[in-house]
């Protein structure tokens, strides 16, 4: 991974405009993922609640047995159901090096991306065909916790085919799936990382920096820009320009109102403080 330090916005904005030009292809584009706080990794949200690794299967059967009946009731999303003949084939070494790889189907895939766009903990690191998305996200944190630099990633997935037996390899799954709104509103695309464990003998999800840790030159390239958190109030406003903010990326209530209170509290004037007179403390 190569770190590149910005000055502002508009250096992030020529740098990044040079890196487009060097390594964005047609058929390998760069994908953006935006984060809060310069000094988090780059992790998944299934990375944050588990430890070693959740297995293919353990993760499958949670998904489309454990929670499934529960999430198509309440949501009617259309729940894959259970097959064996998928469960079974995450013992198979080939699993992720077939083409096209069975995991995860369109079926499968499409719920997927909707438990991650909901915020059950996912295997799925999603990025933005759009830089300036990224951007929201890197800014959106709460302008009062404390962090010098906000962070955007650029990936480039790997121009060599395949991955290696038992090292972590990533997979790209692509931006075609019908699933919910905001994969699209958010240009979503989504990676996973999977090793073929040895001592288990069967697949696990992995971490993405171990991939990226990787020396060869032509293998998962990622760059990260940091950008100085004061230029915060200056890049949302003008993503707002361009009406990119929370509402029309999510497209919710809760989000309607988190745009507004960014549109309007600006506007508003903290009220002066007068003293009040003495009190009188006679007899």
């Amino acid at each position: 991974m190569e770190a590149i330090k910005t000055k502002s916005w508009e250096d992030f904005e020529r740098k990044l405009k040079k890196l487009r030009a060097e390594n964005g292809t047609e058929s390998s584009p760069l994908h953006f993922r935006g984060q809060g706080d310069s000094k988090w990794p780059l992790t998944t949200t299934l990375d944050r609640y588990t430890k070693n690794g959740m297995t293919f299967l353990s993760y499958y059967n949670l998904i489309t047995g454990s929670i499934g009946p529960e999430v198509k009731t309440f949501s009617g999303v259309d729940v894959p159901e259970r097959c064996q003949e998928i469960a079974t084939s995450f013992f198979d070494k080939g699993l992720m090096f077939a083409f096209p790889r069975p995991f995860p189907d369109p079926h499968l895939y499409s719920y997927m991306a909707y438990l991650r766009q909901f915020g059950f903990p996912s295997p799925l690191l999603d990025w933005s065909r759009s830089p300036y998305v990224a951007a929201f996200f890197a800014f959106r944190e709460n302008p009062l916790v404390p962090a010098a630099k906000r962070s955007i990633f650029a990936y480039c997935a790997g121009q060599i085919g395949g991955g290696t037996l038992y090292k972590p390899m990533i997979v790209s799954l692509g931006p075609y799936v019908h699933t919910h709104h905001r994969h699209f509103r958010q240009r979503s695309e989504y990676t996973f990382c999977g090793n073929f464990v040895e001592w288990d003998a069967q697949w696990r999800f992995d971490s993405h920096e171990k991939v990226f840790e990787n020396e060869h030159p032509k293998q998962d390239l990622l760059w990260k820009f940091d950008i100085p958190s004061s230029e915060r109030d200056k890049v949302l406003g003008k993503l707002s320009d361009y009406n990119l903010n929370a509402f029309s990326l999510f497209g919710s209530e809760e989000s309607l109102l988190e745009t507004m209170w960014f549109r309007e509290y600006p506007k508003q004037t903290e009220p002066v403080m007068v003293q009040p007179p003495p009190v009188s403390r006679s007899a």
